[in-house]
This record gives C-alpha cells, structure tokens and sequence, in this order.
C-alpha cells in the first residue's frame, strides 16, 4: 500500500493535538492538583494534616480513590472496546465511534467547570467518563494508522501524531496556566474559577480540532456480513482469533507481554506524578504545572529521537534502552526528596515518555500480519495495554492504602519495568533467529 495524502496524514495527527490537551491538563496537572487542594484537610495554621475523603459511604486516601477511579475507567474501556471494535469493522463506521467518544470525553472535561469540594462524586463521575471517552476514541484513532501509513512511514507517522500532541497540549497549558498564575490580569476573585475554567476550555478544544480529523479521515469498508455472527459477541470471538494468530507469531508474541508489564509503569508514572508531587512532595501547584509543561517540551524531542534511533538500531533495541531509563527514573523517584531532584528526574521523563508511547505503537503496526481488520488487532493491543494501566493503577493505590505511604508504591513498578525488560530481550534474541518481514 501507499502512505495516504499529507492532507490526510495531517488530520489524523491533529486528533493527537486535540485530545492531548487532556493528557496534560486533566490527567497530569491542573485537575490532579485541585483535586489534592479540594480533598486535603489543613488545621488552622494551613498545614496539611490529612488527605482522607469520604466516598461512597468509605474513606479512602484522596490519591487511592483517584487511582481506583482511573483504574476503574480503563477496566470499562477494556471490557466494551471488543464490542465496539466488532462493530466498527462489519458496520465500516470506525470514524462514528471516535466522534462517539471524542464528545462524550470533551462534555465530560466541561461538566468538571462545576466540580467542587461539595461535589465530589460528581468530579470523580466525569473524572471517570473523559478517561472513558479519551481511551475509547484511541481504539479507533490507533486502528487508522496501518490503514493510512505504509509500513517505513509509520514510525514516522505515529511520531508526528505524538509530536502534535505535544505542541497543541503545550499551547492550552499554556493558556491555563496563565489564568491560574495570573488571575488579577484577568479581574478573577474566585479562586477555584481558573482551575475549572481550564477544564471547560479543554473540553471545548477537544471537540473543536477534533473536526479537522473527522472531516478529512476517509471513510472505512464494512467487512462482509454473516448472519450467524452477533456483533456484541464477536468482538470477543474476534479478540480469541487475535489471540490464536499472535500465538504462532513468536515475536509478537513476546513483545505484546513485554508492552504488558512495561506499560503497567508507564502509564502509572504518567497518571500519577502530579499527585506524588503534590501530596510527597509537597510542591505548589504553580511549580508541578511548570515541571508538567517541560516534560511536554522535551517528549516533542524524545518522540522523534526515538523514531530516529530505532530506524538505527531497531525497535526492540531501542525499546529495551528506554525502558532501562524507567527503572532507573523509578529507583531515583523512590529516593528523592528535593524539588530539583523532582525536576531532574521529570525531565528525563519526558525524554522517553512519548518516545515509548510512539515506538510500541509503531513496533505492533509493523510486525502484525497484513490484515484488512485492522481494528480488531488494535482492539486487542489496547485492550492488553488497559488491562496493564488496570493493574498499574489498581496496585499503586492499593500499595498506598496499604502502607500509608505512596513512596512504597514504586517499588511495585520497578518490578514490572524489570519483567518487561526481559520480554524485550527474548523477543530481540527471537528476532535474530526468525527476522521480521
């Protein structure tokens, strides 16, 4: 096949710079920290006594609900992205579905405009649902690429997406941070007003560029209908017959279990920094969006260094060096207790956070087997990467309940770094013996 027209090319990228406003704003800084500030008790001098909250009928650690919250998200996602993915393939509708998800994540992102402290189950509720609508549209976003992109071009391709993302996220947070920084250039008095107005803005900048992509992404072919197949069940029948095909493909086999455990850190790490900066460390808002906005800033660099280097070394090589620099970001993590320490390590971070991102998405595109469905394949990655971020997330905050200390909750994530590193080794070891077409 050919690679699709820049034009094309170039809309599906833009859904990266649409939806990663999300990424930055409510998953990694502004939402993390008014929600620490929101759900933390402070005594009469201010200080931070207690980060307890009541929810339904329990009381949880603030930044374990969060995570079982999120947890809980990628476990729905997971569950219905099958059915959705059959769907999409025998209707030829993926496109719908995205639009479906990119609005039900961006109505999500504006309804927090009304979360407070007296409204925790609603903010938790939308927190849930823009985590939903987000990881669905991916399902489908991510089945576009080997459809668009030939295979030298996806390195490429994925990496622009990526790269977009950076930039367009950048650009909002930008904007944010100005009204949360700044609030008397803007005659604003309520100090809740710029944290909830940055999440009403990233809702609508979502759904707004997110018409680029939907008005230039081409149309996808239904497969050939049978009446004996029930499309709610055949996603999982569909998952099955992945699974039997990667079973006699020794290398993708090995590499999906490393993508497994590794990604059960990555994600981790990403969804959960802001929080242990805030509540660990004990760093105001102001710094943790600034720390946040530098990691976006260099992952624009590391995204295509990535790209660069694996055309170079190959892939896995690649891979198993980047996720060598997680273990170490996580041992360092564990023991450091000063602000530059939290940004050192921050920036290293961001070095290898969209470069492994990018480089698996791209490694899966090229060693699965040609194969009009698409989706189903891609189904079967996503739904192996949220079961991993399930896992992650539920354990980090498990850990934290558990010991009262979230610094304990590393370690669990050293572990699975580590057992991913040796799937990445036996899957380059089996390269060597039976090369990737």
């Amino acid at each position: 096949m050919q690679t699709a027209s820049k034009k094309v090319i170039n809309a599906w990228a833009m859904y990266d710079w649409a939806n990663s406003a999300y990424n930055l704003v409510i998953t990694s800084t502004i939402f993390p920290a008014y929600y620490d500030a929101i759900t933390s008790t402070k005594d009469a001098a201010g200080k931070i006594i207690s980060h307890k909250v009541n929810f339904a009928g329990h009381e949880f650690e603030s930044a374990s609900l969060y995570n079982y919250a999120i947890a809980f998200a990628y476990l729905v996602i997971a569950l219905i992205s099958p059915i959705l993915s059959s769907i999409a393939d025998y209707k030829g509708n993926k496109k719908s579905f995205m639009q479906f998800f990119c609005y039900l994540g961006g109505i999500a992102c504006c309804v927090l405009y009304w979360f407070d402290a007296s409204t925790l189950a609603l903010g938790i509720t939308c927190a849930i649902l823009a985590a939903i609508g987000y990881c669905g549209s991916l399902v489908f976003y991510n089945s576009y690429l080997p459809e668009i992109a030939a295979e030298p071009d996806q390195d490429r391709v994925s990496a622009k997406g990526f790269s977009l993302g950076y930039i367009g996220s950048v650009l909002l947070q930008i904007v944010c941070f100005l009204f949360v920084m700044f609030p008397e250039l803007f005659g604003i008095k309520d100090a809740s007003f710029p944290a909830r107005l940055s999440f009403l803005l990233v809702g609508l900048w979502w759904m707004g560029f997110a018409q680029i992509t939907f008005k230039h992404l081409p149309k996808t072919h239904a497969l050939p209908q049978n009446k004996n197949q029930n499309i709610f069940t055949n996603g999982f029948r569909e998952l099955k017959k992945v699974w039997q095909q990667v079973k006699q493909m020794p290398i993708l086999k090995r590499f999906l279990f490393a993508f497994f455990f590794y990604s059960m850190g990555v994600q981790t790490v990403m969804l959960a920094a802001t929080l242990f900066g805030s509540q660990v460390l004990q760093l105001p808002t102001e710094k943790l969006i600034i720390c946040i906005l530098i990691i976006q800033l260099v992952a624009i660099a590391g995204a295509y260094m990535m790209a660069k280097l694996s055309n170079m070394f190959g892939n896995f090589k690649v891979l198993m060096f980047v996720v060598l620099i997680w273990i170490g970001v996580c041992i360092a993590a564990y023991f450091i207790t000063t602000e530059m320490q939290f940004y050192i390590v921050a920036a290293i971070v961001g070095l290898v956070m969209g470069g492994i991102q990018s480089l698996s998405r791209s490694t899966y595109a090229k060693i699965m087997p040609e194969t009009h469905d698409t989706a189903s394949f891609f189904s079967f990655y996503d739904v192996t990467e949220k079961v991993a971020i399930v896992i992650g997330m539920f354990s980090f905050g498990f850990v934290q309940e558990l010991t009262g200390n979230m610094r304990n909750s590393i370690i669990g994530l050293i572990v699975f770094f580590f057992i991913g590193l040796i799937f990445l080794f036996s899957t380059l070891k089996k390269q060597s013996a039976l090369p990737v077409n």
